[in-house]
């Protein structure tokens, strides 16, 4: 039987490789806000979430590895949906609505091309 390990929250590090350009473009389009870091990690936060980015050369040896996931669950997708609609973020055709999986959904890539979705289970 397992007990409970009082985990708290999921904080998501995505690979960049230029974390001052990624900053600019998460305040712009996501609405996540810097609250801490440097040119080679930082933090942003919206409404209590959480993502870090991390700078990676992308080289061999320090790959950026691009293609990573991340799933943001709300409440209600439309407001953030409209929200994203006027950031220029995603086009109309975006919105997933019942999906299979019984969620609402849309998602984008950022400038290192990590996927980001935004997720309302039904």
């Amino acid at each position: 039987m397992s007990q409970n390990s009082n985990f708290l929250k999921t904080i998501p590090v995505l690979p960049s490789q230029d974390i001052k350009r990624d900053i600019s473009w998460h305040e712009k389009y996501t609405g996540f806000q810097a609250v801490f870091g440097d040119m080679m990690y930082a933090g942003l936060e919206r409404e209590g979430l959480n993502i870090h980015l991390q700078w990676h050369a992308d080289t061999k040896e320090d790959p950026l590895l691009a293609g990573s996931v991340i799933k943001l669950f709300v409440k209600d997708i439309h407001p953030i949906f409209e929200e994203f609609l006027k950031r220029g973020t995603v086009t109309q055709e975006k919105l997933q609505l019942n999906t299979p999986w019984k969620t609402h959904e849309f998602g984008f890539y950022d400038l290192n091309t990590n996927a980001i979705f935004i997720v309302q289970d039904i």
